[in-house]
């Protein structure tokens, strides 16, 4: 079984701030246990401030009037940042967490921030950046600073290394309902560590398909296709991608044009995501290709694919229709060849020779 991993949403474009977070279920708590758990936090308004699930909140340590949402850290392969982190706990009873710093990632099925379970292998901020204490117990309406220190290696590849400062809650929840539930909580605050160095942004569309789902018979009910394709950050840079889609049909018509919203506000460098889009009213009779362009910042990129749109049952009953007329066209040609062809005449009986009657002799 796949472990799940813990999901921050993408943070509202228009302002840089952290949503909170509330628990999802998981795994049985017996099996929890054994396989430590992911984590998956889902959005909800959040305090500009702190990311926040209601009973706890992290963010950087920063004086009231400069409050920061997340970490923004800017570093040259070599370097040591010194920072801290701030847990606060909102309820009336003490909280014990895990602290420790993740990785990110973009998840698979809709392209959100997410970020690396305890137990994965960290390669970028989740490997570099060390709370001071591992373990920390926040008091009932309380708060406790942790210093932490990010160390860049020397050979780190320069652009974006996006992460996460975590606080998990390592009690398991028994869930309701008749199902055997268990559920664990964690709040992250996004690291963003850019390290110097040549900045390459770079994007791809690929793998473009285009499936069709047609009334079986045409004009009774109205056609659809859901187009699919991968987009993937092929740079060292975060982009916040747009895609925009075409569809021509027969003689270079346009049937569709439309800037798609379903995209991740950030595309992490050397993350992909699969991604579809509905095609209400498509045609069920027609010839054309559908064109992505996807674009960020400093890149550019498109890809199309070819389709064919044809009522599958008008197609198959002519089909059916053809063969039966062929064969019945074949056999009514065969039936007139034989009729038309001359009997061939019958070759005369040779006479039965006949032999010659001697004369009886005279005797003398």
């Amino acid at each position: 079984m796949r472990k799940p991993h813990l999901h921050l949403p993408p943070a509202p474009r228009p302002a840089a701030v952290l949503p909170a977070s509330r628990p999802s279920p998981v795994l049985s708590p017996a099996l929890a246990l054994a396989l430590f758990l992911g984590l998956l936090l889902a959005v909800t308004a959040a305090p500009a401030r702190a990311a926040d699930n209601g009973s706890w909140s992290v963010y950087p340590a920063s004086p009231a009037a400069a409050a920061r949402p997340y970490f923004y850290v800017s570093a040259d392969p070599g370097q040591t940042i010194e920072d801290k982190v701030v847990v606060a706990n909102r309820t009336g009873a003490p909280l014990t967490f895990r602290l420790y710093a993740a990785d990110a990632y973009n998840t698979a099925r809709d392209g959100g921030f997410a970020v690396r379970t305890l137990k994965e292998r960290m390669r970028g901020v989740g490997a570099w950046a060390k709370p001071a204490r591992d373990r920390v117990t926040v008091p009932a309406h309380g708060s406790v600073t942790v210093p932490v220190t990010l160390t860049v290696p020397r050979d780190a590849e320069p652009g974006d290394h996006p992460g996460a400062i975590v606080a998990l809650d390592e009690r398991v929840d028994a869930g309701s309902g008749s199902l055997a539930v268990g559920v664990q909580r964690a709040v992250g605050a996004r690291v963003y560590l850019r390290v110097s160095g040549p900045a390459l942004p770079a994007i791809s569309v690929e793998d473009v398909r285009i499936s069709h789902h047609q009334p079986l018979v045409p004009g009774l009910g109205a056609g659809t296709a859901t187009i699919s394709y991968t987009l993937r950050n092929t740079g060292n840079v975060t982009l916040d991608p747009k895609v925009q889609l075409r569809v021509r049909g027969l003689f270079g018509r346009t049937l569709l044009s439309r800037a798609l919203t379903r995209i991740p506000a950030e595309l992490l460098p050397g993350q992909r995501v699969r991604l579809s889009e509905p095609w209400h009213g498509s045609p069920q009779f027609d010839r054309g290709e559908v064109t992505l362009t996807a674009s960020a910042q400093g890149t550019r990129e498109s890809a199309s694919a070819s389709f064919l749109a044809l009522p599958w049952l008008v197609v198959a009953v002519a089909f059916a229709a053809g063969v039966a007329g062929g064969v019945l066209l074949v056999r009514v040609r065969r039936g007139r060849a034989r009729r038309s062809v001359p009997a061939r005449p019958s070759r005369p009986e040779s006479p039965t020779p006949s032999r010659r009657r001697s004369s009886p002799s005279v005797p003398r």
